[in-house]
């Protein structure tokens, strides 16, 4: 094999023991997920909301940003469902930064021992706070310890098409929403929520297992091609696949960010709630296509923008919630955006 051995890592259940879930935690991640299956089913009638940081680095600002929207929760959880995206996993197509679970400070070397320990504890804390919380499934290999914690789970766009990544789906009790792959096309998107909602016999711990497949998978519409793909021509697209292969719960979300606001070649994180209100307004006047969209995802930190790290030049990082991957809406401008739809979905 072509590769090194760095160290032999401590089992996962040592890491589990070291940040456990209280009971009541445990309980609220059920309810959660609950909730969650009740609006893709359609029997909740809230907005399903994915909100927060591009990636959640650093701990104490993903920690304030928890703190700030558990509070808005009080004034919206009427009318909308909110999970904070704590994503500790971030794909790049060629090299770079892989998030906090294997490199927990961006200027040292990758840790993955550290990097557990630091993302475990962080996703604890938060959903200790009272939040639910989500993450993407990049690497499945060390999905336990983490997947517990979740109350929904993405299977990104790079990742969507990977059997592996499917048959996991498959084989997971919480819902999870599959994006659409980077070149665009609908009909591989929903051929990954087929694959995701039918059983596999597979691998899994050194067993041959059967998964049971997964009812509450369903497609996430993020743009392909630096152009977005929200319009109603592509919902009628993707009601017209799920349709033909008899999808359960047929439900999509719609993620406001990546190439769904690339405007004029770049991404605009500004047109997030603009992009979400022209969506729903659309919908009204097509009933069809309205029980379809169950809900948006929403990339959000404490400041507005992104910022460039340059390894050499630690102190010169902003640790106050900026993103260092993709840009994001700002908070002031998430909170009043979450409190118009909340009003509007009254």
């Amino acid at each position: 094999m072509n590769y090194t051995v760095i160290k032999k890592l401590p089992p996962i259940e040592a890491l589990m023991e070291a940040f456990p879930l209280s009971a009541a935690a445990q309980q609220k991640i059920e309810q959660d997920r609950q909730e969650v299956k009740a609006i893709l089913e359609g029997a909740d009638p809230r907005l399903l909301m994915i909100v927060g940081p591009c990636s959640a680095w650093p701990k104490q600002a993903v920690f304030d940003y928890a703190e700030k929207l558990l509070q808005l929760n009080d004034k919206v959880q009427h009318a909308l469902k909110l999970v904070m995206r704590v994503y500790i996993q971030k794909p790049r197509t060629t090299k770079g930064w892989t998030g906090p679970v294997n490199q927990p400070d961006p200027f040292s070397p990758p840790d993955i021992e550290a990097g557990a320990r630091y993302t475990r504890e962080m996703m604890v804390k938060v959903i200790e706070m009272g939040l639910p919380i989500a993450d993407e499934a990049l690497f499945t290999h060390n999905a336990k310890g983490f997947l517990e914690l979740l109350s929904w789970v993405a299977i990104g766009a790079r990742s969507a098409e990977d059997q592996e990544h499917r048959i996991f789906a498959s084989s997971i009790g919480c819902p999870v929403g599959l994006k659409n792959p980077t070149h665009g096309s609908l009909g591989i998107g929903v051929n990954s929520v087929v694959a995701a909602q039918y059983s596999h016999v597979a691998v899994f711990d050194g067993y041959e297992v059967k998964t049971h497949g997964n009812a509450h998978a369903h497609l996430v519409l993020r743009g392909s091609n630096n152009e977005p793909n929200y319009s109603m021509a592509h919902l009628e697209d993707v009601k017209h696949e799920m349709d033909k292969h008899q999808i359960t719960h047929p439900s999509v979300i719609i993620d406001a960010s990546h190439d769904n606001c690339v405007r004029h070649g770049k991404k605009d994180p500004q047109l997030q709630p603009a992009i979400v209100l022209e969506i729903l307004e659309n919908l009204k006047k097509r009933p069809d296509l309205k029980n379809l969209v169950k809900g948006f995802m929403v990339e959000s930190f404490l400041k507005p923008g992104r910022q460039e790290v340059d390894v050499e030049n630690p102190m010169a990082v902003d640790l106050s919630g900026l993103s260092i991957t993709d840009p994001c809406l700002g908070w002031e401008q998430t909170e009043e955006f979450l409190l118009r739809l909340a009003g509007e979905r009254s």
